[in-house]
Protein backbone atom coordinates (compact mmCIF):
# COMPACT_ATOMS: atom_id res chain seq x y z
CA UNK A 1 0.00 0.00 0.00
CA UNK A 2 1.06 3.58 -0.61
CA UNK A 3 3.03 5.08 2.30
CA UNK A 4 1.13 8.35 1.95
CA UNK A 5 -2.17 6.53 2.50
CA UNK A 6 -0.71 4.66 5.48
CA UNK A 7 0.47 7.92 7.05
CA UNK A 8 -2.87 9.65 6.47
CA UNK A 9 -4.70 6.66 7.95
CA UNK A 10 -2.46 6.75 11.01
CA UNK A 11 -2.89 10.46 11.70
CA UNK A 12 -6.61 10.14 11.03
CA UNK A 13 -6.71 7.40 13.67
CA UNK A 14 -4.91 9.73 16.07
CA UNK A 15 -7.40 12.52 15.37
CA UNK A 16 -10.38 10.18 15.73
CA UNK A 17 -9.19 8.76 19.02
CA UNK A 18 -8.30 12.25 20.25
CA UNK A 19 -11.78 13.51 19.38
CA UNK A 20 -13.36 10.59 21.22
CA UNK A 21 -11.25 11.23 24.31
CA UNK A 22 -11.86 14.98 24.34
CA UNK A 23 -15.60 14.45 23.92
CA UNK A 24 -15.66 11.99 26.83
CA UNK A 25 -13.59 14.26 29.06
CA UNK A 26 -15.82 17.27 28.26
CA UNK A 27 -18.77 15.35 29.72
CA UNK A 28 -16.92 14.90 33.00
CA UNK A 29 -16.36 18.55 33.88
CA UNK A 30 -18.23 21.81 34.05
CA UNK A 31 -15.32 24.18 34.67
CA UNK A 32 -15.64 26.87 31.99
CA UNK A 33 -11.98 27.70 31.36
CA UNK A 34 -11.13 24.02 31.05
CA UNK A 35 -14.11 23.39 28.77
CA UNK A 36 -12.96 26.27 26.55
CA UNK A 37 -9.55 24.62 26.18
CA UNK A 38 -11.13 21.26 25.40
CA UNK A 39 -13.46 22.89 22.89
CA UNK A 40 -10.46 24.44 21.11
CA UNK A 41 -8.69 21.07 21.14
CA UNK A 42 -11.83 19.43 19.70
CA UNK A 43 -12.15 22.07 16.96
CA UNK A 44 -8.49 21.69 15.97
CA UNK A 45 -8.93 17.92 15.69
CA UNK A 46 -11.98 18.43 13.46
CA UNK A 47 -10.11 20.89 11.21
CA UNK A 48 -7.17 18.54 10.90
CA UNK A 49 -9.47 15.58 10.20
CA UNK A 50 -11.06 17.57 7.38
CA UNK A 51 -7.64 18.32 5.88
CA UNK A 52 -6.71 14.63 6.09
CA UNK A 53 -9.89 13.60 4.28
CA UNK A 54 -9.31 16.11 1.47
CA UNK A 55 -5.68 15.10 1.01
CA UNK A 56 -6.55 11.40 1.20
CA UNK A 57 -8.42 11.63 -2.09
CA UNK A 58 -5.25 12.86 -3.82
CA UNK A 59 -3.91 9.32 -3.35
CA UNK A 60 -6.93 7.04 -3.68
CA UNK A 61 -10.61 6.95 -4.55
CA UNK A 62 -11.27 4.78 -1.51
CA UNK A 63 -12.75 6.11 1.69
CA UNK A 64 -10.43 6.80 4.57
CA UNK A 65 -10.09 3.97 7.08
CA UNK A 66 -12.11 4.69 10.19
CA UNK A 67 -11.28 3.68 13.76
CA UNK A 68 -13.26 0.59 14.63
CA UNK A 69 -15.88 0.51 17.36
CA UNK A 70 -13.86 -1.84 19.55
CA UNK A 71 -10.98 0.65 19.78
CA UNK A 72 -13.39 3.45 20.63
CA UNK A 73 -15.06 1.30 23.30
CA UNK A 74 -11.69 0.44 24.84
CA UNK A 75 -10.86 4.16 25.07
CA UNK A 76 -14.26 4.88 26.63
CA UNK A 77 -13.83 2.03 29.12
CA UNK A 78 -10.33 3.21 30.03
CA UNK A 79 -11.48 6.75 30.73
CA UNK A 80 -14.50 5.57 32.74
CA UNK A 81 -12.35 3.18 34.79
CA UNK A 82 -9.59 5.71 35.39
CA UNK A 83 -12.01 8.42 36.53
CA UNK A 84 -14.26 6.28 38.69
CA UNK A 85 -12.61 7.39 41.93
CA UNK A 86 -11.02 10.62 40.73
CA UNK A 87 -12.59 12.81 38.10
CA UNK A 88 -10.73 15.96 39.06
CA UNK A 89 -9.47 18.26 36.32
CA UNK A 90 -5.97 17.15 37.26
CA UNK A 91 -6.83 13.50 36.58
CA UNK A 92 -8.71 14.34 33.38
CA UNK A 93 -5.72 16.36 32.17
CA UNK A 94 -3.37 13.51 33.02
CA UNK A 95 -5.43 11.11 30.91
CA UNK A 96 -5.55 13.52 27.98
CA UNK A 97 -1.83 14.20 28.20
CA UNK A 98 -1.05 10.47 28.25
CA UNK A 99 -3.19 9.82 25.19
CA UNK A 100 -1.89 12.86 23.36
CA UNK A 101 1.72 11.89 24.02
CA UNK A 102 1.02 8.52 22.39
CA UNK A 103 -0.11 10.43 19.30
CA UNK A 104 3.00 12.61 19.40
CA UNK A 105 5.23 9.53 19.61
CA UNK A 106 3.52 7.86 16.65
CA UNK A 107 3.66 11.07 14.65
CA UNK A 108 7.36 11.60 15.38
CA UNK A 109 8.13 7.98 14.41
CA UNK A 110 6.34 8.53 11.11
CA UNK A 111 8.21 11.79 10.47
CA UNK A 112 11.56 10.21 11.34
CA UNK A 113 11.21 6.91 9.49
CA UNK A 114 8.79 7.14 6.58
CA UNK A 115 9.26 8.68 3.17
CA UNK A 116 6.17 10.60 2.11
CA UNK A 117 5.09 13.44 -0.12
CA UNK A 118 5.70 16.96 1.17
CA UNK A 119 1.96 17.68 1.66
CA UNK A 120 1.53 14.53 3.76
CA UNK A 121 4.70 15.32 5.70
CA UNK A 122 3.44 18.84 6.44
CA UNK A 123 0.08 17.51 7.63
CA UNK A 124 1.80 15.00 9.91
CA UNK A 125 3.95 17.81 11.32
CA UNK A 126 0.82 19.88 11.89
CA UNK A 127 -0.73 16.92 13.76
CA UNK A 128 2.31 16.56 16.02
CA UNK A 129 2.71 20.30 16.61
CA UNK A 130 -0.97 20.68 17.49
CA UNK A 131 -0.75 17.89 20.03
CA UNK A 132 2.46 19.26 21.54
CA UNK A 133 0.74 22.65 21.93
CA UNK A 134 -2.17 21.09 23.84
CA UNK A 135 0.10 19.03 26.09
CA UNK A 136 1.74 22.30 27.13
CA UNK A 137 -1.66 23.91 27.76
CA UNK A 138 -2.94 20.90 29.73
CA UNK A 139 0.10 20.83 32.03
CA UNK A 140 -1.20 23.77 34.04
CA UNK A 141 -4.21 21.66 35.08
CA UNK A 142 -2.16 18.80 36.56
Amino acid sequence: MDTNIDVLDEINKGCSMGLEAVDMIMKKTNENEYLDLLSDFHDDYVKLSDKIRVLYHDYTDSDIHEVNTAEKMMAWYGIMKDTMLDDSISKLSELLINGTVMGIIEGRKILNHKKMDKKVHNLCEEFVNMQEKYVEKLKKYL
